[in-house]
């Protein structure tokens, strides 16, 4: 095969597997390493595959990072979207939602660091993506919190502030890792940190929000 030319095409699960594959391996050196620092070939030796395929799937760096990115997203959207559903009582939804999202950035924190790196840089690959996916399944997810407030199963909030506050709240696990660590200590990382850190999470959504449901009575 001519030296300058990418691996054959592939289809169906053989590509599926090759993307996913480069992108775990790009999340876990942008995690580590930045944008900046991080290199195609060290992305490949990460993923145990030509530098080739890279470029064949992604093309460039830059194409690389923003579907590492985009990627991010959409899992986290897909979460959200699995929680907060009109079937769902506000109680249980709100709970799950913040639940999944604690467990998220204990187990995946480099996901959230790259993209809070990408925020605080402006979002310059991701802001088209923001401002049409991540907009539209929000007013989504809006138009199921309001509608429990028209029920009256909660109080009426901005729902968009409350998602605000939830991905602040959960997501500062796993950005500011560090600083959790300085006042926790050593066991900042145990299963009771994470389970004291749900437990206050979503008493403060849950009663910020009037959840009229038997949740909210929790001691």
């Amino acid at each position: 095969m001519d030296a300058g030319m990418g691996p054959p095409p592939v289809t169906g699960a053989a590509r599926r597997d090759s993307t996913a594959s480069i992108l775990a391996a790009a999340e876990r050196i942008f995690s580590r390493r930045g944008f900046e620092g991080a290199r195609m070939a060290d992305i490949a030796a990460e993923a145990g595959l030509p530098k080739a395929n890279l470029h064949y799937y992604f093309g460039t760096k830059d194409r690389l990072y923003r579907a590492v990115l985009e990627d991010i997203i959409r899992q986290w959207l897909d979460t959200a979207a699995h929680w907060i559903v009109p079937e769902r009582a506000p109680a249980e939804a709100l709970a799950g939602y913040v639940r999944a999202k604690l467990a998220d950035a204990r187990i995946r924190p480099g996901a959230s660091r790259i993209f809070a790196g990408e925020v605080l840089r402006g979002a310059p690959l991701l802001m088209p993506f923001l401002v049409d996916e991540l907009r539209r399944r929000v007013a989504a997810m809006a138009a199921v919190i309001e509608g429990w407030a028209a029920r009256g199963l909660m109080d009426g909030v901005a729902p968009a502030h409350l998602f605000f506050c939830i991905w602040a709240m959960t997501q500062t696990y796993a950005d500011f890792d560090v600083q959790v660590r300085a006042v926790l200590g050593p066991e900042a990382g145990e299963d009771s940190v994470f389970a004291a850190a749900e437990a206050t999470v979503t008493r403060l959504v849950l009663r910020g929000c009037g959840v009229r449901d038997s949740v909210t009575e929790m001691s």
